[in-house]
């Protein structure tokens, strides 16, 4: 895709998160869990993304973001719950309503298997998945998750798989 490209989250991205976090909460809210309103501040966000990279930092984490030409948040992308010894992580990922149909979740998703592969050598990926989002089961099954049986006390949810092969 043009116009974008995906990059590790950074410190200075504090207003621009702020900025897609807060124009997209009403669409993130209906297919994932909603954040706390302390999230949605300068402080909240700043401390969010110090804890990202803290995490990333101690290989814990590996947060992206998708930014267009002029560096403005299209969407986020995370490794997250990085499992070295074990060789397994979790993935996640939002886009911002306005760029929904486009192809960059699938672009996300894709960066996030190569990132496992190449900067952390993972042997399988994960990702949990409301009911009520489709379209995102859909990004994992068409990037080759398969869909288990999952059960989460007190919630719905479907837990997908991708085996990782070496390159």
């Amino acid at each position: 895709m043009s116009g974008h490209r995906i990059r590790t989250l950074r410190p200075d991205d504090a207003d621009r998160l702020l900025r897609f976090e807060a124009e997209n909460r009403g669409w993130f809210e209906q297919h994932i869990e909603p954040r706390g309103d302390a999230f949605y501040s300068q402080d909240g966000v700043r401390a969010h993304i110090a804890q990202f990279l803290d995490a990333h930092a101690q290989g814990r984490m590996h947060p992206c973001v998708l930014v267009d030409t002029e560096g403005a948040i299209l969407g986020r992308a995370n490794l997250k719950d990085i499992d070295r010894q074990a060789g397994t992580a979790e993935v996640g990922y939002r886009i911002a309503a306005a760029c929904v149909g486009r192809g960059m979740a699938t672009e996300a998703l894709r960066h996030l298997i190569a990132l496992a592969r190449s900067d952390w050598q993972l042997k399988q990926l994960c990702a949990y998945v409301l009911p009520a989002n489709a379209a995102s089961a859909r990004v994992l099954e068409k990037c080759g998750f398969r869909r288990e049986a999952y059960t989460v006390p007190a919630r719905e949810v479907a837990r997908f798989t991708l085996a990782l092969r070496a390159l």
